[in-house]
C-alpha cells in the first residue's frame, strides 16, 4: 500500500506523529513476526518546499508534484482548533492547492483520508459532496454550515463512503490509520493497537461537551438553558419554543443547522449526558438515575448508553 501524508503548514503535531508511528509500527511488527503482509510505503509531502508544524518544528517533505502516484493520501489536522483561527486558515494558497492536488489524484485512482481538521480541507475540495462523512465534533455546527452537501454524522469515530475516510477528533487520527492497516491485515491492525494500547472506541458521543456546542449559537444556548432544567420531565416542542423566544418551525430548523438533529434529540443526548456524568460521580443506583433523567427504569437507560455511546454501565463506572 503506498500512502503519501500530506502536510500543510501549522500542521497539527500530534496527528501527524500518530500517523507516522502507526504505519512504523505496523511495518516493524509485520517484519519482526514473520506476517505475510506487503510493508506500507509510506511518503510524507507538502505543497511547497519547507512546511513547519504547529508547535514551529520544520517537516521534511517531498514536493507533491515529484510525489509520484498513491493508493491513499492521508490528510492530518491543521493545528486550527477554533472557527475563527480555521475560516482563514482554509484560505490560504497552499490550501487551495492541496484541495486541487486531491481531486487530481482521486482523479487518478488515489483514495483519501482525512482526520479531525483535515477533513475540512478535504470538503473544502468538494471530494466529500454526497458522501458521508465526520469531523471533530466540536466543529461539527462549522463543518455543517461551510458543506451542506456532506451528509455529517459526528457521532462516528471512523466513516467510510466510496473512496473516502473520514476520523473525528484528535487522536481519531489513531483510528484512522488503524482503520488502514486493517485494510490490509485485520490481524496485523490489532497487534498494532495492543502496542500502543488502543481501545476501540467506535463513538465520538461519550466524549462531546455538550456546553460547547450549545454555546455556539444564542437561540440554542436558550433552548439548552431550558432542556436542563426539564430532564426529568416531559419533552415538550412547544414548551421549547416558547423558553427560547421562538417558534417551533425556526426552533427545529435551527437546531437541524447547528446540531444537525432535533430539539428532541438533543434533549436526549442531554439526559445521557447528565446520566453518564451521575454513574460517575455518585453511587445512585441504575433506577435512581433513570428517574433523575427522566426514563421509566433502568433497563431502558442502559439499553440508550449502549446504543449510544457503545459502552456498558459497569465500563462507565470503573472508568472514573
Amino acid at each position: 500500500m503506498k500512502l503519501q501524508v500530506l502536510v500543510l503548514d501549522g500542521v497539527f503535531d500530534t496527528g501527524l506523529a500518530t500517523v507516522l508511528d502507526v504505519f512504523t509500527t505496523a511495518n516493524e511488527l509485520a517484519g519482526m513476526l514473520q506476517l505475510d503482509v506487503a510493508r506500507f510505503e509510506l511518503t510524507v509531502v507538502g505543497m511547497r518546499a519547507r512546511v513547519r508544524t504547529a508547535q514551529g518544528f520544520t517537516v521534511p517533505v517531498t514536493r507533491l508534484a515529484n510525489g509520484g502516484a498513491a493508493d491513499w493520501f492521508i490528510v492530518p489536522a491543521l493545528g486550527c482548533k477554533m472557527p475563527d483561527v480555521l475560516a482563514p486558515a482554509l484560505q490560504r494558497p497552499d490550501v487551495r492547492d492541496a484541495c486541487t492536488a486531491l481531486k487530481e489524484g482521486v482523479g487518478a485512482g488515489s483514495k483519501v483520508a482525512a482526520a479531525c481538521v483535515g477533513t475540512f480541507v478535504v470538503a473544502e475540495s468538494g471530494l466529500l459532496d454526497h458522501h458521508k462523512a465526520t469531523t471533530t465534533w466540536w466543529l461539527a455546527s462549522m463543518f455543517r454550515q461551510r458543506y451542506p452537501a456532506v451528509q455529517l454524522d459526528d457521532s462516528r469515530m471512523v466513516v467510510a463512503s466510496g473512496d473516502m475516510v473520514t476520523a473525528g477528533a484528535a487522536l481519531s487520527h489513531v483510528d484512522m490509520a488503524l482503520w488502514l492497516v486493517r485494510q490490509a491485515s485485520p490481524e496485523l491492525a490489532s497487534l498494532v493497537a495492543r502496542y500502543l494500547i488502543v481501545d476501540s472506541r467506535p463513538s465520538q458521543s461519550a466524549y462531546v461537551i455538550q456546553d460547547h456546542l450549545a454555546h455556539s449559537d444564542p437561540l440554542v444556548e436558550r433552548f439548552e438553558r431550558w432542556a436542563r432544567g426539564r430532564l426529568a420531565d416531559g419533552f415538550s416542542l412547544d414548551d421549547a419554543a416558547d423558553a427560547a423566544g421562538t417558534s417551533k418551525r425556526t426552533l427545529a430548523r435551527r437546531m437541524q443547522q447547528v446540531l444537525g438533529k432535533s430539539p428532541l434529540s438533543y434533549f436526549q443526548d442531554l439526559r445521557v449526558e447528565r446520566a453518564v456524568h451521575l454513574l460517575k460521580t455518585s453511587d445512585k443506583s441504575l433506577e435512581q438515575i433513570a428517574g433523575l433523567v427522566g426514563y421509566a427504569d433502568g433497563v431502558t437507560l442502559r439499553s440508550l448508553l449502549r446504543q449510544k455511546l457503545g459502552r456498558g454501565v459497569r465500563e462507565m463506572r470503573m472508568s472514573e
